[in-house]
């Protein structure tokens, strides 16, 4: 039995959220997570998805999901991140249906400062849940790892009752992701903060899972966002399992695994610190450096290559008379950064052992 025979294609919400991510725990693989900002890198990833039959998240972060709509749009009340974040999710799940791939819509860090964008969102979700019956998007992402953790909760709390009978997933974050990213900057932050304590882990998920159990916690462990020389950062993803392995405990030990985890800041990480932190229940990654720089390289690649077809739209090498629609036509260029995204994003699925239907290739790769 393969992820296809568990959950519908097309974009996910409910109840089959948590059947694909149950199933991703059970068979030790996770599912990456790759930020878009436009239809061109949206539908990459699920041509990548659909290429290796797996299931894919696609998720937009409040500046990409600005970016989304468009740069000319005024951002100061978040109205630019809100209205893109929603015209990505009507495209993706269009897109989604034609790729025929389950896909997680996700939205990702939302810090304290721009919950106006998570209320804009959760307005979208029920506005769509009142005329179809299910939310916009999969699941959303609250980032209050900044507040106290009393305040975290309280706020997740609020947030996840008001979530959870829309059928929607919530994943929060509690100890910090360093470095930069979207405009949350964390790179000064005191170093213990990057490890969280089982006991904060094992607080949050009393308190959320008395709502609802759908819901993932990004527990840091060292991560930071962005890629470093190796030695800069470290990585202690053995301490998910102290995390596991005490909630199993507050809980009775009927269950080894109890929590769904997220790896936050995964650009960069060796493929023994990945399988490390799957095998103790993580079942989202995040990726977005290394898709990123991927997107460049194809265009990148071909703007070098084709110069001199490129400096004016008639002559080239060919003839002072020869046209050069065929090479700056942006179908033709932004192509070849599809091209390398799409590669860039198999080979995320693969190290996190999402590859084909039945997805129970990591425990082979790694063991």
């Amino acid at each position: 039995m393969g992820v296809f025979d568990i959950v519908p294609t097309g974009v996910l919400t409910g109840d089959n959220v948590r059947k694909l991510f149950e199933f991703a725990k059970e068979n030790n693989f996770a599912i990456p997570a790759i930020n878009v900002t436009s239809s061109s890198t949206a539908n990459a990833v699920l041509e990548a998805a659909r290429d290796i039959k797996s299931p894919i998240i696609l998720q937009v972060s409040q500046g990409g999901s600005a970016y989304f709509v468009g740069k000319g749009v005024a951002n100061d009340k978040q109205q630019a991140s809100i209205a893109g974040a929603i015209a990505a999710a009507h495209h993706i799940r269009i897109a989604a249906k034609a790729y025929g791939v389950p896909v997680v819509l996700h939205s990702d860090h939302c810090a304290h400062k721009l919950l106006p964008w998570f209320d804009g969102m959760l307005e979208a979700d029920e506005a769509y849940f009142k005329q179809h019956g299910e939310p916009l998007f999969s699941s959303h992402m609250l980032d209050l790892s900044e507040e106290s953790k009393e305040a975290n909760i309280a706020t997740c709390v609020k947030y996840f009752k008001r979530m959870a009978p829309l059928g929607l997933w919530l994943e929060m974050e509690i100890g910090i992701t360093g470095g930069e990213e979207d405009g949350v900057d964390n790179t000064g932050v005191d170093n213990a903060a990057l490890y969280t304590q089982p006991e904060d882990v094992y607080d949050v998920h009393a308190a959320l899972s008395a709502i609802s159990p759908n819901f993932s916690i990004a527990a840091a462990f060292g991560n930071v966002h962005g890629v470093y020389k190796p030695g800069n950062v470290r990585l202690q993803p053995e301490l998910l399992g102290k995390h596991q392995a005490f909630t199993s405990q507050k809980l009775g030990g009927k269950q080894e695994k109890p929590l769904f985890l997220v790896f936050h800041g995964g650009s960069g990480s060796t493929k023994e610190e990945i399988a490390t932190a799957v095998s103790h229940g993580v079942v989202k990654m995040n990726v977005d450096t290394d898709t990123q720089f991927a997107y460049l390289c194809g265009i990148r690649d071909f703007i070098l290559n084709k110069k001199d077809y490129l400096l004016q739209q008639v002559g080239n090498p060919e003839g002072a008379d020869k046209p050069n629609k065929k090479y700056y036509d942006p179908r033709v260029w932004v192509r070849e950064g599809e091209k390398t995204l799409v590669e860039r994003a198999k080979e995320a699925c693969k190290d996190l052992g999402n590859v084909g239907a039945s997805c129970h290739f990591f425990a082979h790769y790694f063991h």
